[in-house]
C-alpha cells in the first residue's frame, strides 16, 4: 500500500474486529432493505409529487433529481433537515452493512446499481489512498458508503466526513435549484398532464427489475435475517 494511504480505511484482520450481535446485524440488514424500497418509491413518485409534496418526496428519496427539483416548492429549513437526515441515515446503514457483510454486500449493491467492476476496483484503491476525500466528494454513493465500511474506516470519522459531504451537496443543489427555478417550474408544468403516466411507467420498470432480482436475492437475504452470520 502507498505511504499516502489513509490509515483510517486499512483493512483489519478478523481477529481484531469486535464481535457484533446477531440482532445488530439483522437490524442493519432490514433497515438497508427498507431504505432501498422507500428510495425506489420516492424516485418513482418524484415527477408527480415533488411540486405538491416535496417534503414527502425527500423523506422517501433524497436523490439529486428530487433535491434539485424540490427547491422551488420547499423552504430551506425543512429542505436541509429532511435531505440531510435521509442521506445520513442511509449512509450509516450501508456503511455498517459493508462493514459487517463485506464482499457479499458490495456485490449485492453492484447488482442493484449496475456498477461496473472497474468502478468497484477504482473506489477500493481510492478509499485506501484518500478515503476522506472519496467520502466527501461521493457522499451520495451507495457503493462508496459500503466500501468505506468494508475497508474499515473508523465509524466516527466516516460519520463526520459524510456530514460534511452532505452539507456541501445540499448547498450546491439548493443554489442550483434557485438559479434554475423558472426552468424547473416550466418542466414540471409541461409534464403535468402526463405525470402519472410517467410514474406508472417508472413503477412498471421497477417492478420488473425487482422481480428479477428478488427471485435471485430474497432466499439468501431471508436466510441471513433468520440466521445472521456470526463474525
Amino acid at each position: 500500500m502507498s505511504e499516502a494511504a489513509d490509515s483510517s480505511t486499512t483493512p483489519t484482520s478478523a481477529a481484531e474486529l469486535p464481535v457484533v450481535s446477531a440482532n445488530a446485524r439483522r437490524l442493519v440488514l432490514i433497515a438497508s432493505g427498507l431504505l432501498f424500497t422507500l428510495g425506489t418509491i420516492g424516485s418513482n413518485l418524484g415527477p408527480a409529487w415533488v411540486d405538491e409534496h416535496p417534503a414527502a418526496v425527500l423523506a422517501l428519496s433524497s436523490r439529486n433529481r428530487n433535491l434539485f427539483g424540490s427547491v422551488p416548492y420547499i423552504d430551506i429549513v425543512p429542505y436541509a433537515l429532511i435531505g440531510f437526515t435521509r442521506v445520513f441515515v442511509a449512509g450509516m446503514a450501508l456503511f455498517f452493512l459493508g462493514r459487517w457483510y463485506g464482499e457479499r454486500a458490495i456485490a449485492w449493491t453492484e447488482k442493484q446499481a449496475g456498477e461496473l467492476p472497474a468502478l468497484y476496483h477504482w473506489f477500493a484503491r481510492a478509499m485506501d489512498r484518500a478515503g476522506w476525500l472519496v467520502v466527501i466528494v461521493f457522499c451520495a454513493s451507495n457503493l462508496v458508503w459500503m466500501m468505506a465500511g468494508h475497508r474499515r474506516m473508523v465509524p466516527v470519522r466516516f460519520a463526520a466526513l459524510l456530514a460534511v459531504g452532505i452539507v456541501i451537496r445540499l448547498s450546491i443543489l439548493w443554489a442550483g435549484g434557485q438559479a434554475f427555478e423558472e426552468q424547473i417550474r416550466s418542466f414540471l408544468s409541461w409534464i403535468e398532464d402526463y405525470q402519472w403516466y410517467v410514474v406508472g411507467g417508472l413503477f412498471a420498470i421497477s417492478i420488473v427489475q425487482s422481480a428479477r432480482k428478488a427471485k435471485r436475492d430474497i432466499p439468501e437475504v431471508v436466510h441471513e435475517i433468520e440466521h445472521p452470520t456470526e463474525q
